[in-house]
């Protein structure tokens, strides 16, 4: 049987998700098997498998650290937030409906035997399975509702269960205290240590506060982890991009943050480029005059369309465009710039909606879900002949009636539009091979009269794995991982709901 090691916070934010990563990637780094689960993500970040199935992305790059194919059994229910109080259900990669907060509360306890069969499969294939938690284990208004989210799963799946929390947001004994205090007793026996995370400065001087807080909870300090400059993609979440310092670069590349905007993972390697600039944008106001305008992927293609319209970013992203700024739609943003967009089924908000006319396409939405691992080529200048590596994951069909195709699949299908400074296509992770960013790169210095001869870009792969080297090496030298690893294996020499005495 598999050992396990389950991540939980205090609360959203507190960095599961990475430190998860780390144990992924040092357990690799010791010569283990090691896979990430998580029974239940929450996030438009999303990811398709070579299988075509949908999965989250947080998954997707812990499995990468551990130097592992993405598999959907690592998380078996996904939820993708639609509206404030609903989000589209997907059940081992495959839609199974939408869902009201309170509807899916009611029936989530169904899907306990799907969760459990994904989580043992790993774990007959696997040495160390790295368990997520979600949001906090203390939020006990939803404590009956816990069936495999945080103590539920520990309990499930006899997890021992690391609690982090968030000192740079403040209050973090407070935070682990509390938490610990809230928890059943049998819970909280199951905590291994605690993790204080994010902190800046000489932990000499927390020692006094880490003394008290084993004291009162009775449970070890594992660990202080600094706050790491690593890059890692994020979960769900763009703040921390958002809170970035913007490093001044030649281009400029200008971001629309849709209000629910999804993938923005796609554009993290040009961030790591050395000529290129990304801010993230939400008003008119700040727009300014970027080289480049991105359309990002969204969950909602016409609701995000009129929020564009009404903010006034729709009528300042034509007037650039018509003055030759270049603009990049990624599949709901490259459903945006056609000409019109038919719902005749309801899938989003149903009716017809006008494009922004930018391309010359139509798009149809329908019920059934494109998920699809692609290979291809881009065919439109400047960057023909690019090759490209990602997925397509959207609902409907865009017909292209003139201008050309931004690139070729493999299979011979074409994808997206081209017109003249204006671009389209449906391909998420297209920067992510290095070859598009090079020539995208290099075109924009072009137009402002710069020198295109900049080194080669790094492969989005390979600058991964240099940032998940740097993330373990940071996790290990200040987690106890001795301690770690002993208590996984007090776990799995009694399966029958706790540690071995």
């Amino acid at each position: 049987m598999a050992r396990c090691i389950m991540v939980q916070g205090t609360m959203s934010g507190a960095g599961k998700s990475l430190l998860a990563a780390a144990l992924c990637r040092i357990f690799h780094q010791d010569g283990w098997r090691a896979a990430p689960f998580k029974g239940q993500n929450m996030a438009l970040n999303s990811y398709i498998t070579r299988d075509g199935l949908e999965m989250g992305r947080a998954q997707v790059v812990q499995a990468q650290a551990a130097g592992i194919e993405p598999d959907v059994r690592m998380n078996p229910v996904l939820l993708k937030p639609s509206s404030d109080t609903g989000s589209q259900l997907i059940v081992m990669g495959e839609i199974r409906g939408q869902y009201e907060a309170a509807s899916y509360f009611r029936m989530k306890k169904s899907l306990i035997p799907e969760v459990l069969e994904a989580y043992e499969s790993l774990a007959s294939e696997y040495d160390i399975i790295v368990i997520e938690g979600a949001g906090s284990p203390a939020e006990i208004n939803l404590r009956d509702g816990d069936s495999f989210v945080n103590m539920g799963l520990a309990e499930l799946v006899n997890a021992p269960v690391l609690l982090v929390g968030d000192i740079d947001r403040g209050g973090v004994f407070a935070q682990l205290y509390g938490t610990a205090a809230l928890l059943e007793p049998q819970e909280r026996e199951r905590i291994a240590g605690l993790v204080i995370n994010k902190f800046r400065g000489d932990p000499a001087l927390l020692e006094p506060g880490l003394a008290m807080l084993e004291e009162k909870t009775g449970i070890p300090v594992l660990g202080v982890v600094p706050y790491t400059r690593a890059d890692i993609d994020d979960e769900d979440s763009l703040s921390p991009r958002l809170g970035k310092t913007q490093v001044r670069r030649p281009i400029d590349i200008a971001v629309i943050r849709l209000p629910r905007i999804s993938n923005f993972t796609d554009f993290s390697p040009l961030e790591s480029h050395s000529a290129l600039g990304v801010r993230y944008v939400d008003s008119a106001a700040v727009l300014g005059a970027p080289d480049l305008i991105i359309l990002p992927g969204t969950k909602s293609t016409m609701d995000d369309l009129l929020w564009l319209r009404q903010s006034g970013l729709e009528a300042a992203v034509l007037k650039l465009a018509a003055g030759g700024v270049a603009v990049l739609g990624v599949c709901g943003g490259y459903q945006m710039l056609g000409q019109i967009l038919s719902d005749p089924e309801d899938v989003e908000r149903g009716g017809n909606l006008r494009g922004m006319g930018l391309l010359p396409c139509e798009t149809v939405f329908s019920p059934q879900k494109t998920r699809t691992r692609v290979t291809a080529a881009v065919t439109a200048e400047p960057f023909a002949g690019a090759e490209l590596e990602g997925y397509e994951i959207h609902m409907g069909l865009t017909r292209r009636t003139g201008g050309t195709p931004f690139c070729r699949l493999a299979d011979g299908q074409e994808d997206g539009a081209a017109a003249e400074n204006v671009f389209g296509t449906y391909l998420h992770g297209l920067f992510d091979s290095g070859a598009l960013t090079e020539r995208l790169a290099a075109w924009l210095l072009g137009r402002r009269g710069l020198s295109s001869e900049q080194a080669l870009v790094e492969s989005r792969r390979d600058y991964q794995e240099r940032q998940y080297d740097l993330l373990a090496d940071t996790v290990r030298s200040s987690l106890d991982m001795a301690a770690v690893y002993a208590a996984m294996d007090r776990y799995v020499q009694n399966t029958t709901g706790g540690p071995s005495s």
